[in-house]
């Protein structure tokens, strides 16, 4: 049975306050962007996952941070992350995650496979939540089972793998690639319209192309 994450040690507080400067990411690759409309209808305008018009039911949330439905469910009934686009109430409505919220949702699940507890998870957690999304792509988490720090330079990192700190390392905008990648194969829903979109996987066209050529 897969773990939620409570039965993990207590420890410190988390260390993830070290001082930001402001900056401007670099591009990421905007890659596999939702259609706006249904399959069959004109493509007038394409979305990427990151998007504020576009939102991530639970399943689609689960298979894009790789987790189990019962963690899911377990950190949004305990409050360690809950959907910020809509959430199960009332008990008709279906979750809704925004890009950000599956970002944290993966960063949450790397962290407890390094064993960090879940009262530093609900910490960084937290002050990732307060950042500027801007930001989130240029931080580099690194954790020592027990505290994690935050670093923004390079240099920050060395000093914490000189200091024997740091031990397991999260690159958040790796991460934030690898998931904008995935997003674009799922199905997403417009926070607007409610419309479901269907994501865009090139695996999929290309076998499609194979069986029309046969």
């Amino acid at each position: 049975m897969s773990s939620t994450g409570d039965d993990a040690a207590a420890g410190g507080l988390c260390a993830v306050h070290v001082p930001r400067t402001s900056r401007t990411v670099t591009d990421l690759p905007r890659v596999g962007r939702f259609p706006a409309v249904q399959p069959g209808q004109p493509a007038i305008e394409r979305l990427a996952p990151t998007s504020e018009l576009l939102g991530f039911r639970g399943p689609t949330a689960c298979a894009a941070a790789g987790i189990t439905y019962r963690q899911l469910d377990y950190w949004a009934r305990t409050g360690l992350l809950e959907p910020s686009v809509r959430t199960a109430y009332p008990a008709t409505s279906q979750r809704l995650y925004s890009f950000r919220d599956v970002l944290l949702l993966k960063i949450v699940k790397r962290l407890l496979d390094a064993g960090v507890s879940l009262q530093n998870i609900r910490v960084a957690v937290a002050h990732l939540q307060s950042a500027d999304q801007a930001d989130l792509a240029g931080l580099t988490l690194m954790c020592d089972g027990a505290t994690v720090y935050e670093c923004t330079t390079p240099q920050q990192v060395v000093d914490l793998l000189k200091g024997g700190q740091g031990v397991f390392g999260i690159a958040v905008g790796a991460v934030w690639q690898e998931l904008e990648l995935t997003l674009g194969r799922l199905h997403a829903e417009r926070t607007d319209t409610g419309e479901t979109l269907v994501g865009h996987d090139p695996a999929d066209e290309l076998a499609q192309r194979r069986n029309r050529a046969v």
